[in-house]
């Protein structure tokens, strides 16, 4: 082990990298099956989507004594979505892929199904759902991506925090709603 060295030479990391320059960041340490990563992410993108516009329609219905309050949570969770939706198909471009945009089809590529909700606590429920959806999803994701792409795995990583976040938020939801309303 002490006789490879950390790092490459720098003699060959710059005859590396001018070989094959037209693939960008794709140099020859990534290790992934890039039609694999580009699919996947395109899931997950499927799957920011949807919970967007879940998001969104929520946000727009909220109804009730709470609906503001509640109203708000859902209009910002929406926007985190948009957001991470955006990370991702930056990413696919990096990968040398394309973000799969195409409404037709977005609901079988997405993991989290789009689900309206009748009452405020049922949005938050089905909110919920998706959210812990998209948890084991992105978990899994990031474990397959491992050390073969430590970009992809970050970004989901990230995304992923963020949807634990969601979680926790939508959980102190439907328990103060609970309260107030005598049901859980």
């Amino acid at each position: 082990m002490a006789d490879k060295p950390f790092l490459t030479d720098i003699k060959t990391l710059r005859e590396r990298a001018r070989q094959h320059i037209e693939q960008g960041a794709i140099t020859p340490g990534y290790k992934a099956d890039r039609d694999t990563v580009v699919k996947l992410l395109n899931e997950a993108l499927a799957t920011e989507i949807v919970c967007t516009l879940r998001y969104k329609r929520h946000y727009y219905m909220a109804s009730g004594i709470h609906a503001q309050a509640v109203a708000q949570e859902f209009l910002e969770h929406a926007n985190q979505e948009q957001g991470h939706a955006d990370q991702i198909a930056q990413r696919i471009v990096q990968l040398g892929g394309a973000p799969d945009l195409s409404p037709d089809g977005l609901m079988t590529r997405s993991h989290a199904e789009y689900v309206e909700g009748e009452t405020l606590l049922d949005m938050i429920k089905e909110d919920l759902v998706a959210e812990r959806i998209a948890i084991d999803s992105y978990r899994e994701m990031a474990h397959y991506l491992g050390e073969n792409d430590s970009t992809s795995r970050r970004l989901m990583e990230e995304i992923l925090a963020v949807e634990e976040e969601h979680a926790d938020d939508l959980v102190t939801l439907l328990q103060e709603l609970g309260t107030d309303h005598g049901s859980r």
